[in-house]
């Protein structure tokens, strides 16, 4: 078959030029000037920042013969010792709140999924009290259990209790919506009922995904339990508010190690879970 010398000889025409990558740069750069404007936003002024920008050093690197004076660079070892309390009532309160947010989740992640939920009108308010308790901040919960039940670690426990159900809830719900449909049909054509169904063909399949989840919001209540400290919650945060009132800086950088130390532990331990149970 021979081909024409004008059809052989013609180009496809040139594709326009797309107006997104532009218009997306200018809208952009307009969000910004607005967000670092004094009139709308945050009043970024560079001069300042160049000015002031050396003056962590003196936080880092600072020597005193008082060793709770120094720099965050130079911990004060000596102060250990009185953080053990705070944190092992810190790391208490992080495993009451995993234990029991999480356990609480577990059922009430089949509730909100369309795979598992009893029917729509389930799913529907289960979602829209899941969305209120998700919206509320752990810090504002903290703030209301404080002003009820008073300072400890109660209201810390409290107010990590419902931040875990919002976060493992969601992250749930949304593993058991991607589960292969194969078993949960299987099981229902074999006469199981729902919570049969639930139990032998969806938990197995979701299983090292809530391990992973449940270590993730423990990792998530050491670091939170920390902040829900300074608003009288209780636990190591209350102590590193106070040592950073005083400037001890020294004293603040052994805390941020403890903490580091924790979290990354309970990661080597995820991952350990994970591997055994996949």
């Amino acid at each position: 078959m021979t081909v024409a010398a004008g059809a052989e000889s013609r180009r496809p025409a040139k594709p326009r030029p797309s107006l997104a990558i532009p218009i997306g740069l200018v809208t952009f750069a307009v969000i910004t000037w607005i967000s670092v404007s004094r009139e709308f936003g945050i009043d970024l002024n560079l001069g300042e920042l160049a000015e002031n920008i050396t003056r962590g050093a003196r936080i880092l690197v600072r020597e005193d013969t008082n060793p709770a004076d120094r720099g965050l660079l130079n911990p004060n070892w000596v102060f250990l010792t009185e953080t053990a309390e705070p944190m092992l009532e810190t790391f208490a309160m992080a495993v009451l709140a995993s234990v029991m947010g999480c356990g609480l989740a577990l059922p009430v992640s089949f509730l909100v999924s369309r795979v598992t939920a009893p029917n729509g009108l389930v799913l529907s308010i289960g979602r829209a009290i899941l969305s209120v308790i998700r919206a509320i901040p752990d810090i504002l919960y903290a703030l209301l259990f404080v002003a009820a039940v008073g300072v400890g670690p109660l209201p810390g426990i409290l107010a990590l209790l419902f931040f875990n159900i919002g976060v493992t809830v969601k992250l749930l719900s949304e593993t058991v919506d991607g589960v292969d449909p194969g078993p949960i049909e299987a099981g229902r054509a074999s006469g199981a009922t729902g919570m049969q169904t639930t139990r032998w063909a969806v938990v197995p399949q979701i299983l090292p995904n809530y391990v992973a989840y449940s270590l993730y919001v423990f990792e998530l209540n050491i670091r939170a339990s920390t902040v829900l400290g300074i608003v009288g919650a209780g636990g190591i945060g209350r102590m590193l508010y106070r040592e950073y009132g005083f400037f001890h800086w020294s004293n603040v950088s052994v805390i941020i190690v403890e903490l580091f130390v924790m979290v990354f532990l309970i990661e080597l331990v995820s991952i350990w879970l994970r591997r055994r149970l996949v």
